[in-house]
């Protein structure tokens, strides 16, 4: 894996601040990356089952015989 430079120094300062190390911090951020990834990918999928079939007007709401209290 090649890494730019100034990518290279910029994550040895965060990691010195945060007392860990180059590995550790690299290992995190792309397990965070990819978690977001994965959310966004979830977002455009369930935003493109919405498109094709939108929320019915009454879908969400309740009656007076469904309510309690």
């Amino acid at each position: 894996m090649t890494i730019d430079d100034d990518l290279v120094k910029a994550v040895d300062n965060v990691s010195k601040e945060l007392h860990t190390s180059r590995s550790e911090f690299t290992r995190k951020a792309l397990r965070d990356a990819i978690t977001r990834y994965r959310l966004e990918q979830l977002e455009r999928k369930h935003r493109r089952g919405y498109e094709r079939h939108p929320v019915a007007a009454d879908e969400f709401s309740f009656g007076k015989h469904e309510q309690t209290g």
